[in-house]
């Protein structure tokens, strides 16, 4: 595939401006919330939050790195419900997407017909939606119910639980702001021991026009090394650190142009905060050159 070709197939797949609507919506009337069951069962066992590099469409028919997602999910308690904050969708307050089946958002445009075609029926989860609501105080959300998972979303979900059984919410990044997703991650904290897998979707190096489509391109060091300092920050839980990335790691500018693929982990990070349990790293690795695989599991 020629370069040029590749970044027209990834522009907007890629998580470019145009994707992210940055609404700022005025909150919808509070309304009373249900709590979640909690009843003991299979599938209530404590989730971690975790974060994954989802590439773009084309990961759909990259069979090793679907194969290692498949395997991930197989090593977790099978989730309740599946939280996703995608880094294709940026809306200011956390904006809830459909909780009944809708079609799926192809936010991308210049890909094989195949890749329209995806189908990813999933259950809705409107109790999950209603406990987010209750988590994150009266006047704090909106719902936009037409609203399906975009491919930051599905692409993933189609290789860790590729029957479409397991209910799912997508619900906005409110803002890029570290701080403030922290804040938000740690709210949504409680829905781990309700069975609830909390993911943040992304890809912590993200530069289009640095990647590289040829076989067995090199990793350059910028993004080796911007990788290298987030890995360690985040298995040392250094917390100070992180809240500065963009003005203390290395490599920051060239790997990330726009932040919105890496601040999921944000998110994820702050939903296990209280959480001792080791950092771990169950995907690593390269694609396109400069694009970390590089998943995240806390807890």
């Amino acid at each position: 595939m020629e370069r040029r070709d590749a970044l027209k197939l990834l522009a907007v797949a890629g998580g470019t401006a145009p994707l992210l609507s940055g609404c700022i919506r005025r909150p919808s009337p509070p309304e009373k919330a249900h709590v979640m069951s909690t009843a003991p069962s299979q599938t209530s066992n404590k989730m971690p939050s975790i974060f994954l590099a989802h590439g773009s469409p084309i990961l759909l028919t990259d069979e090793g790195w679907m194969n290692e997602l498949h395997a991930w999910a197989g090593k977790l308690p099978k989730p309740k419900a599946v939280l996703m904050l995608s880094a294709h969708w940026l809306d200011k307050p956390v904006t809830l997407g459909a909780t009944t089946p809708v079609p799926l958002v192809y936010d991308f445009y210049g890909f094989p017909d195949e890749f329209y075609r995806t189908k990813y029926p999933a259950p809705g989860a409107p109790a999950l939606a209603a406990r987010v609501r209750q988590l994150l105080g009266a006047g704090q959300t909106v719902d936009e119910p037409d609203r399906g998972l975009d491919h930051g979303a599905y692409v993933p979900l189609v290789a860790m639980y590729p029957d479409a059984d397991v209910p799912v919410l997508q619900a906005s990044l409110p803002t890029l702001e570290p701080k403030e997703l922290l804040a938000l991650g740690r709210a949504l904290a409680p829905l781990r021991d309700e069975g609830v897998l909390i993911v943040g979707s992304g890809f912590l190096t993200h530069n289009l026009r640095r990647m590289s489509f040829g076989p067995n391109p090199p990793t350059p060091p910028w993004a080796a090394e911007f990788d290298a300092w987030t890995a360690d920050a985040l298995a040392r839980r250094d917390v100070d650190a992180l809240m500065k990335y963009r003005q203390v790691a290395p490599g920051v500018n060239e790997s990330l142009p726009t932040h919105e693929h890496y601040v999921p982990v944000i998110v994820a990070l702050g939903a296990a905060l209280d959480d001792a349990s080791a950092v771990t790293f169950p995907i690593t690795g390269w694609a396109y050159g400069s694009g970390t695989k590089r998943s995240v599991q806390f807890g």
